[in-house]
């Protein structure tokens, strides 16, 4: 059984890494959006527009900070030299998944849905999207 797990895990190593430090830069990010929810504006679970865009700048933010380095080390393990260019093309890859967090959460927003309930939501398409566009564009592997 142990050994089975030990295989499945290596089969998938870079999907569980990935979901690992997922669930770490998702602590990092909503906690931080979160606090700054209950700080600046009162803990509302009903901002409005602006206080919902504030918010997902405040979310996106934190969650690049953190998950560059650990995208980088765990999970692509990343020995490219050249780590303006690879950080510059993940901040980009972030920022298009940061639109579409801000879309989704003012649409959210004006059909009356719980900032709680629409973050989850959003994280959901926004994790899938974030590992796309590593995989793919930023941490690709040179053949």
């Amino acid at each position: 059984m142990i050994q089975k797990c030990k295989e499945l895990y290596k089969q998938h190593e870079e999907i569980i890494v990935y979901l690992i430090v997922g669930v770490m830069t998702t602590i990092v990010s909503w906690g931080t959006k979160f606090l700054f929810n209950l700080i600046v504006f009162g803990g509302t679970a009903y901002p409005t527009s602006l206080q919902n865009f504030i918010l997902s700048l405040v979310n996106w933010t934190a969650g690049v900070v953190f998950a560059y380095p650990m995208n980088r080390k765990f999970v692509f393990k990343s020995k490219n030299p050249q780590i303006f260019k690879e950080a510059s093309g993940f901040v980009a890859s972030r920022l298009s998944t940061m639109v579409m967090d801000i879309v989704m959460m003012q649409i959210f927003t004006v059909v009356g849905l719980n900032l709680y309930v629409g973050t989850f939501i959003t994280a959901v398409f926004v994790t899938i999207a974030n590992y796309i566009f590593s995989k793919m564009l930023v941490f690709k592997k040179k053949k």
